[in-house]
């Protein structure tokens, strides 16, 4: 299980961006995050760098997975739902449910969810 963000489990940089410019001020080779925009989605995977989307839908989700999208993160629900799907289509990409604390990752390991994002590092 994936744990991005837990005060036990050294993770990977991470860098929130909005917009293309904003990749200028990132830490070097950090995993961008960004909330669905397909602009942002498609320079992202037309330039081979590693990121995350936040995502509302299962749609969203599938577009993430064949633009190569490292991580799809949702609200802990729709994170079940994708999962589903993920399994089926064989996803290369690993889907992150929003937790709030510690508390939530039995939960989301009883769901087969590939992992979780602490909601603090989605905040900008």
């Amino acid at each position: 299980m994936i744990l991005i963000g837990d005060n036990l489990v050294p993770y990977e940089n991470l860098s929130f961006i909005d917009a293309i410019d904003d990749i200028e001020y990132t830490v070097a080779n950090s995993t961008l995050i960004f909330n669905y925009d397909e602009n942002l989605l498609l320079y992202c995977s037309k330039n081979d760098l590693d990121f995350a989307v936040v995502v509302k839908s299962i749609t969203e989700a599938i577009y993430c997975n064949a633009l190569n999208c490292k991580y799809i993160i949702s609200d802990k629900k729709q994170a079940k739902n994708i999962q589903k799907i993920a399994e089926n289509y064989m996803f290369d990409s690993k889907i992150l449910a929003i937790i709030e604390d510690s508390s939530e990752i039995e939960k989301i390991a009883l769901n087969e969810i590939d992992g979780v994002i602490y909601s603090f590092l989605l905040e900008k």
